[in-house]
């Protein structure tokens, strides 16, 4: 119960006071992001952690003015692989045998599936894949964000050409698909804050099927 109560604590802060969060919370939010699930275990992104105050400022022109990415302890921002590469594919299975320490047929010819499934695919038909590791992730660290008392406003409204070109993604061969600015919210200028928190009924959102 203490993560539903958590996750019933948790919102979409509009107003941050600017409070530091403690590095030991923020890397553990990290760890959430990079333990989630991913298809095939590629992990195709990466985040970038801001916490430069110059740096956060121009994100925030980069999001339309949102005043939470200024006030924020720290911004996360999750960058996707701009397509798959056999380079970006064999590091992963390279990484796996090299962890595990054995190699076997089954593991090596599914690497060669993914190679022949997604290297021939375009650049933008793979981002779209790549698009949604992200968003896996980026669940993850709002969950452990809310777990740690932290609050996480989830973005998708910036311009990701003007993050890109801030964070010099293009030259990693990424691009910018969300933002999560990290910190604690300001009671006094947060208006959501008091609100009721307002989800589907049960009976509306799930169906059992016995």
């Amino acid at each position: 119960m203490e993560l539903i109560n958590k996750l019933k604590w948790r919102y979409a802060a509009k107003a941050m006071n600017g409070e530091k969060i403690s590095e030991e919370k923020v890397d553990k939010i990290l760890e959430a992001a990079r333990l989630a699930p991913t298809s095939s275990g590629l992990q195709p992104f990466e985040i970038f952690v801001v916490s430069n105050q110059e740096v956060k400022n121009q994100l925030k022109e980069a999001a339309f003015g949102q005043p939470q990415i200024g006030d924020a302890s720290h911004v996360l921002v999750f960058a996707a692989w701009d397509t798959y590469t056999e380079e970006r594919i064999n590091y992963m299975f390279d990484l796996t045998n090299e962890k595990r320490g054995f190699t076997n047929e089954g593991w090596e010819n599914y690497r060669k599936q993914l190679l022949s499934t997604y290297v021939p695919k375009s650049a933008e038909e793979n981002f779209v894949h790549t698009a949604k590791q992200a968003y896996i992730a980026f669940g993850a660290a709002i969950i452990a964000a809310a777990f740690e008392g932290v609050d996480a406003t989830p973005m998708e409204g910036f311009s990701p050409e003007k993050v890109d070109e801030i964070l010099g993604l293009q030259e990693k061969g990424l691009k910018s698909v969300l933002l999560l600015p990290l910190g604690y919210r300001d009671s006094e200028k947060d208006w959501l804050e008091k609100l009721e928190k307002v989800r589907k009924p049960k009976e509306k959102f799930i169906t059992e099927m016995k």
